[in-house]
C-alpha cells in the first residue's frame, strides 16, 4: 500500500487574490513616464548612441519592471522578486543622484550642462522624466507600496555587476570609436581622452564604492521602515494547510 503524498494548497485556494488597483495605476504611470522619456530621446537622436547611456538603460528597465509590477498588482499576483525590484530601484536612483549632484552641477568638475545649449521643448521634457520623475516615482513606490524587509546585502553584491558591466561597455565602446567622435565617452568622468586611464579608473572606483554604499543604505532602510497598511483580509489559519 502506497501512502498518499501530502501536498499544500495554493494561497488562492484559501484566500482570493487581493488586487491592488492603486499600486497598479501608480506603477503604470511610472512605467509610462520612463517609456515616454526614452521614446523622445530615441526620436531626437541616433538610437545606438541614445541606448548607450546608463540613463536610458536604467529607464528602459524601469519601464519593463514597473509595467510587469503594475499588471501583477491589478491581477492580485505575487510581486516580482526583490532582487529585480531592488536592483531597479538602485539603478534608477543612481541615475537621478548622479545627474543632479554631478552632471548638472557645475561645481562637480564633471558637469555636462556647459557642453550643449540649454534644453527646451521635448528634450527638456524627456530630461525631467528620465532624471527626476522616474527616480522619485521608484522611491515612492518602494517606500509606500512595497513590503519591507525583503532586501539583503547579498543582493547588493549582485546588483553591482551591472555598473561594472556598464563600465566595461563604456570604455570598450570609447576605445573602438575614432578619436574626436561625438560622445565617444558617454559621461565626463569616463572620458579617457580628457583624463587618461588612471584618473578614469580612480573615478570608477570612487563611484563604484558610492554605488555600493547607496545599495547598502537601501537595504538598511528596508530593514527598518514600517509595514504599509494591510492590503487584504486576514485569516485565522495558515495558508499552507494540509489538504488530503
Amino acid at each position: 500500500m502506497i501512502a498518499p503524498t501530502p501536498w499544500y494548497a495554493p494561497a488562492e485556494a484559501v484566500v482570493p487574490p487581493v488586487r491592488r488597483p492603486l499600486a497598479g495605476t501608480f506603477r503604470a504611470l511610472v512605467a509610462l513616464a520612463a517609456a515616454i522619456g526614452v521614446m523622445i530621446n530615441l526620436g531626437l537622436g541616433s538610437p545606438l548612441r541614445v541606448l548607450s547611456y546608463f540613463t536610458i538603460q536604467s529607464n528602459v528597465l524601469v519601464a519593463v519592471v514597473f509595467a510587469l509590477s503594475a499588471r501583477r498588482a491589478w491581477q492580485g499576483r505575487r510581486p516580482l522578486p526583490p532582487l529585480v525590484t531592488g536592483g531597479t530601484l538602485l539603478f534608477i536612483s543612481i541615475t537621478g543622484l548622479v545627474y543632479h549632484f554631478v552632471l548638472a552641477d557645475d561645481a562637480s568638475g564633471f558637469s555636462m550642462t556647459g557642453e550643449t545649449a540649454p534644453l527646451t521643448g521635448w528634450r527638456s521634457l524627456a530630461n525631467d522624466l528620465l532624471h527626476t520623475v522616474t527616480p522619485i516615482g521608484a522611491v515612492l513606490n518602494w517606500l509606500l507600496l512595497t513590503t519591507p524587509r525583503r532586501l539583503y546585502l547579498r543582493q547588493a553584491l549582485l546588483w553591482m555587476l551591472y555598473p561594472l558591466a556598464y563600465l566595461a561597455f563604456a570604455l570598450t565602446r570609447g576605445a573602438l570609436m575614432p578619436p574626436g567622435s561625438a560622445a565617444r565617452y558617454t559621461y565626463p568622468f569616463l572620458d579617457v581622452d580628457a583624463h587618461g586611464y588612471p584618473v578614469v579608473l580612480a573615478n570608477a572606483i570612487f563611484f563604484g564604492l558610492a554605488f555600493y554604499a547607496l545599495a547598502a543604505l537601501v537595504v538598511g532602510l528596508d530593514r527598518i521602515r514600517p509595514e504599509p497598511p494591510p492590503r487584504g483580509p486576514k485569516t485565522g489559519f495558515r495558508l499552507r494547510a494540509l489538504v488530503r
